[in-house]
């Protein structure tokens, strides 16, 4: 076992001599001056929330083909595993097939087909992202889940074109399901 570190106690009593100094003096103050710093310190600490709380967007990454992509996580209904997938005969290519959720029947799309990325076999894809896109439940099929992202909204670089509304400097790409679907639509 290691030693319990050793405690200053020179400093603590020091701290403790300028907490009650501070103490004494407070107890000087008008119920007006008290009210005004106390209500200071409220709008600081919640200044300070609302600031963390605009500074990040919450999104939900997962990755396909070796690259990270990411949804806005009010867009994700559930996840599963792609085990359940049924083949639609003659779909579309972009089409892998459908799997029941929820008591419906979603059909699942080919990200890989939609973005134009390398296309290894339908085995590397193990997760069913299902989303909600007008009214419908979609499926997207992911290789891996990366999770709850909170990504800093500072240095976010908006897309203009292609299926994403940004991308980050680290490669995380934020997928725009208007865009992205749109795509399955021109075949």
């Amino acid at each position: 076992m290691a030693a319990p570190p050793e405690i200053d106690f020179a400093a603590l009593h020091r701290r403790l001599d300028r907490a009650e100094a501070e103490t004494s003096a407070a107890a000087t103050r008008s119920p007006e001056q008290r009210r005004a710093i106390l209500e200071s310190r409220a709008g600081a600490v919640a200044g300070a929330k609302q600031a963390a709380a605009e500074a990040t967007v919450p999104v939900f990454a997962f990755e396909v083909a070796g690259d990270r992509y990411a949804l806005g996580l009010d867009e994700v209904v559930l996840v599963l595993e792609i085990g359940g997938l049924s083949p639609i005969p003659g779909a579309p290519p972009w089409l892998l097939g459908a799997v029941a959720a929820r008591s419906q029947i979603v059909p699942v799309v080919d990200p890989r087909r939609l973005l134009q990325v390398a296309r290894e076999g339908l085995s590397d894809l193990r997760f069913v992202v299902v989303v909600q896109h007008r009214g419908e439940a979609v499926g997207i099929g992911v290789e891996s889940l990366v999770g709850q992202l909170d990504v800093p909204d500072r240095g976010l670089a908006h897309a203009s074109t292609g299926p994403f509304r940004w991308t980050t400097s680290d490669g995380l790409a934020r997928v725009d399901l208007e865009r992205f679907l749109s795509r399955a639509s021109e075949g």
